[in-house]
């Protein structure tokens, strides 16, 4: 995936009612080890990333790159969230130019179930529709991933289409940012 483009970057820190979407910093490794070595996390991604090998990949302080959000709750990393734009061969053009930005995001186990992930999404898609009025989100998750589907639904993701790969049944949906009347 390719940077997000033309915008001021890093942000200043997102600040929602109980989280803090800011930049990675070497203080959040531990946590990063945790999150890509999760079998619950990897459960629709492919699996968990081999912690010894993931740990010596990884360098001291985790990457910063535009679109990539680490979300904090009471001063700790609990999860990630990345907006990034899409290769021109993905399965999906949204945009003319299929160059459309698509929503990620990874949260540790022990803190699913809170609201925290629709709660740091809602956040950062209205950082993009600030930074990109008008463009268009997709997200992608397996149909099978049922906390992932409903979290589509609540925060307005409309399906455009389902497809095989990785041996599973995949959704995409797309959010389009509303625009106020003139």
């Amino acid at each position: 995936m390719t940077e997000l483009g033309p915008v001021a970057w890093p942000p200043a820190p997102i600040r929602t009612e109980r989280l803090v979407l800011r930049e990675p910093e070497a203080r959040d490794r531990a946590a990063i080890i945790e999150l890509f070595t999760s079998p619950e996390v990897g459960t629709y991604i492919g699996g968990p990333r081999p912690r010894d090998e993931f740990e010596r990949s990884l360098p001291e302080t985790p990457e910063r790159r535009p679109g990539l959000f680490v979300i904090e709750l009471d001063g700790a990393m609990i999860g990630t969230i990345e907006l990034n734009r899409r290769d021109a061969e993905r399965r999906s053009h949204v945009r003319p130019d299929s160059g459309e930005a698509e929503l990620g995001y990874l949260l540790l186990p022990e803190a699913w179930g809170h609201g925290y992930a629709a709660e740091a999404c809602a956040a950062a898609l209205g950082w993009f529709a600030d930074a990109f009025p008008g463009e268009p989100v997709v997200l992608c998750t397996q149909t099978a991933n049922d906390r992932s589907m409903r979290l589509a639904a609540k925060l307005g993701f409309v399906e455009v289409q389902r497809y095989e790969a990785w041996g599973a049944e995949q959704w995409m949906g797309v959010w389009s940012p509303v625009t106020p009347p003139a």
